[in-house]
């Protein structure tokens, strides 16, 4: 069987002396789906002292985190995920204090939260609480206590949840290990006891978490604690860890469907023809034939199939299944869109939208140099997409105009999304190894071929050739082979060399999006589109600055061949005078 995270949970709290608890603690434990995609969260606030919403923000901080963290979206990283969540939370308590309490004290508390995912323990911490790590009879404090001491006895928070519209939240990750206790507490237990009472309780007790909380929260008020105590146990009792065998099996407990001919009927979907045919899928036009027109259904879908001779290739399955799981995801009227199953599936296959139109290959193809309002208009599309997918920390991977379809109406599709790198998966572990998934080598960006992991700016890369091309029907580095590209030393030609129509701005703006060096690329793609619709005062101004052979290199080898050839014309006229 598959190994699942699994942890045991101790949670203890009181007001100690004090009339009111302004502490609040929470962990959620989900089933199933969430508990692989999105992990185990634990969290503990302690509302400031001096505070007039304290037990009010420690309260919101926990309850929010807790709740808001499983809506994000699965494709997001944890940091990702969470550190939006508390921008936001900050943003909301910080105003809600000014405006209650006309102060800067009015919501504000520290926050210390761990989220378990997989095989690793992400940490994010703001102000004085901590968390602690058991392992191995070593104990040690994992978090930085936010505070400034004033003198031998006065001290206060530098930083904390509410106090400032500005964020700045610790985050720290760490691998996680069967047997691992965690501790989480507030300055009314870690101020009042040592580290090493701690560890010695949390070893004693090491096999009921909650006995263990129970008995350090007694004897912190043993010790005189003037404050609320809580304090939470986490042991981690198993690590995910998928079985090749079991994970193999979920792969393929859907077989593959035979070969499909025009008038063949698979789960209620009548095959009308093939549309694409390659060694790795099959690419149909079919017609459901359970269509209600008055329920305003899909009537024609596209369906692909996987190829037979990847039966027994859990790697090619993973990613087969791995493109509909990105489709599901998404939602933009230039990404292609899964069509829902509402009747049981029989074989393994994916279910799309059929879109009337051609490639903008085709398009390229009957159009090789297009008009600056063509041009403009198509990459704007695309970056729409793009930005639907990089706002979900999605990298399509492999962009170029096969992979894109103009429809009737003019609206430029993305599809295909068999490369995509989503980044909140990539923090699972597995037992599939995947390759570095490198696109078509003329449109990939050169730090794949070094064997980099792509990023946004990869992207941009694919969409500033897509937009080279269309100028010109040329790419501008020319054909690249896949098995040379590491090698390739990437020159840049001139849109203008081939097409004196398009401005020298937009050149700078394309040339500027296909650079070698990822760093020197645009980092977003509004940036981009932006540049190509008006002149960019100051990449032009810092072209000019740059050196000729950087600026124009096939210029520059082609004036020094003519100066080259002129001067032993020269030399050769001066040995006869």
């Amino acid at each position: 069987m598959p190994r699942k995270l699994a942890i045991t949970l101790g949670q203890s709290s009181s007001a100690g002396i004090k009339a009111d608890n302004e502490d609040f603690y929470g962990a959620y434990i989900p089933d199933d789906a969430q508990l692989e995609n999105k992990g185990i969260t634990i969290a503990i606030a302690d509302g400031m002292s001096g505070s007039d919403g304290g037990k009010e923000a420690s309260q919101l901080s926990v309850k929010q985190f807790l709740t808001d963290y499983y809506s994000t979206p699965e494709s997001w990283t944890v940091k990702h995920a969470v550190n939006r969540i508390m921008s936001a939370l900050n943003s909301m308590l910080f105003s809600q204090g000014q405006k209650r309490y006309s102060s800067s004290k009015g919501l504000v508390t520290t926050f210390s939260a761990m989220v378990l995912k997989s095989q690793t323990a992400h940490l994010f911490h703001i102000g004085d609480s901590r968390i602690y790590r058991l392992r191995d009879n070593d104990f040690v404090q994992l978090t930085t206590d936010h505070r400034i001491w004033i003198s031998n006895d006065r001290e206060y928070l530098s930083r904390a949840l509410g106090i400032d519209s500005h964020l700045e939240i610790d985050y720290y990750r760490t691998p996680i290990q069967i047997g691992d206790i965690y501790f989480l507490s507030t300055d009314g237990i870690h101020d009042f006891m040592s580290d090493a009472d701690i560890a010695k309780l949390l070893t004693t007790h090491k096999n009921n978490p909650q006995q263990a909380s129970d008995i350090i929260l007694g004897v912190a008020l043993k010790n005189k604690s003037d404050d609320n105590v809580t304090c939470q146990v986490v042991r981690i009792d198993n690590i995910a860890k998928a079985n090749k065998t079991e994970y193999y099996e979920k792969l393929t407990r859907l077989p593959f469907p035979p070969d499909l001919k025009a008038g063949n009927v698979i789960d209620g979907f009548k095959i009308i023809r093939e549309l694409n045919a390659t060694s790795r899928s099959q690419v149909y036009l079919a017609e459901d034939t359970f269509y209600d027109e008055m329920k305003d259904e899909v009537r024609e879908v596209v369906i692909k199939t996987p190829s037979i001779n990847f039966e027994d290739d859990p790697s090619y399955i993973d990613l087969f299944l791995h493109e509909e799981w990105v489709a599901k995801r998404l939602d933009s009227p230039h990404l292609i869109k899964v069509c829902a199953q509402k009747r049981p599936r029989n074989f393994l296959y994916t279910i799309v939208q059929y879109i009337h139109g051609q490639t903008l290959k085709q398009w390229i193809s009957e159009n090789p140099k297009a008009s600056i309002t063509q041009v403009r208009g198509s990459i704007d599309q695309i970056a729409r997409g793009l930005r639907c997918m990089h706002r979900m920390e999605m990298i399509h991977q492999d962009l170029k105009p096969d992979n894109i379809i103009i429809d009737k109406n003019n609206t430029l599709v993305i599809i295909d999304f068999g490369s995509t790198k989503v980044a909140g998966l990539a923090e699972i572990q597995s037992v599939i190894e995947h390759n570095n998934i490198v696109g078509t080598a003329n449109y990939s960006a050169p730090e794949y071929f070094r064997g980099e992991p792509g990023t946004n700016r990869s992207d941009i890369y694919s969409l500033g050739v897509i937009a080279y091309e269309m100028f010109t029907g040329k790419l501008p580095y020319g054909e690249i082979s896949p098995e040379r590209a590491a090698k390739k030393k990437f020159i840049y030609t001139s849109i203008r060399e081939y097409n004196p129509q398009v401005p020298e701005w937009i050149d700078l703006a394309v040339r500027k999006a296909v650079h070698p060096n990822p760093d020197k690329r645009y980092s977003l793609l509004s940036e981009f589109v932006a540049d190509l619709s008006k002149p960019n005062s100051e990449l032009i101004r810092s072209n000019k600055v740059e050196p000729f052979i950087e600026r124009n290199p096939t210029a520059f080898w082609k004036t020094l061949a003519i100066v080259e050839f002129i001067l032993l014309i020269l030399a050769i006229y001066s040995l006869y005078i």
